[in-house]
């Protein structure tokens, strides 16, 4: 009889179900049943997110004109914060996006395999940019125009230009076409690209504020108005990176 130790060894090399799994079906060793009921929920979750992968390319796919068209996401981190920049990012992924299997919106994956994706994302796409839009800019635009202005200067920065542009939820002003894409982020890959350079990007630039202004807690909460955030502004007051045109920081910045 085969061992446990060999069964688990075994299944932690299978990729698909193969012959030799039957017949461990009818295997009385609880141990076995349990190696192999573990085989297949990992197997479960592998075909699900690979089916998610699928589903978002063939989203993106209907959007070209030809089959090398060229697609790109665009997307942003940072609307609602009371601190900080808006940073939007675009990409371009290639044909082949089967290394990208867990892409999905950056808002409903753990920080450390956002930052796995992130850094192949950047390696293996075929353009990407990242776009930083300034407190100061977002005070005298207003946040919609600012992170309107920020998209569109991160489709231009690509490397490469892409033949169309679909963006999350915003209508833009580009030389290529442009769709806004309603819940993008949940729909298409490249765009699902996008939010996590814009998420990653943003995360690590308040990294760097929380250490110029601890008293803030910014790698805490990236700037949104949490309690302990609100709590800081009343006892410190804005800082530079607080946007002045957002309550309650106007409100705080005018008094005596």
């Amino acid at each position: 009889m085969e061992t446990t130790a060999s069964i688990k060894e075994k299944l932690l090399q299978a990729e698909t179900f193969e012959p030799w799994m039957e017949e461990l079906k009818s295997d009385s060793r609880k141990s076995v049943q349990q190696l192999l009921a573990s085989w297949q929920r990992r197997f479960d979750k592998k075909l699900s997110l690979l089916r998610n992968l699928e589903e978002k390319q063939g989203f993106d796919r209907q959007f070209k004109a030809q089959a090398d068209a060229l697609v790109a996401g665009i997307d942003e981190a940072g609307r609602g914060p009371l601190a900080g920049p808006v940073v939007t990012a675009a990409v371009i992924l290639p044909e082949d996006c089967s290394a990208f299997i867990g892409l999905d919106d950056s808002k409903i994956i753990a920080k450390a395999k956002r930052n796995e994706l992130a850094q192949l994302i950047k390696q293996q796409a075929i353009s990407w940019s990242v776009h930083i839009q300034p407190p100061e800019a977002i005070d005298r635009l207003n946040i919609y125009q600012a992170t309107k202005q920020s998209m569109e200067a991160a489709a231009i920065s690509l490397g490469t230009a892409p033949d169309v542009v679909l963006a999350d939820a915003m209508k833009l002003t580009l030389p290529m076409p442009s769709e806004a894409i309603i819940k993008g982020d949940a729909k298409s890959l490249c765009i699902a690209a996008a939010s996590i350079l814009a998420k990653t990007g943003r995360d690590d630039l308040m990294d760097e504020y929380a250490e110029m202004y601890p008293q803030y807690g910014f790698s805490k909460h990236a700037g949104y108005g949490t309690k302990d955030h609100l709590a800081a502004l009343e006892a410190h007051g804005p800082c530079p990176i607080h946007r002045k045109t957002f309550e309650p920081v106007k409100s705080m910045a005018q008094r005596p």
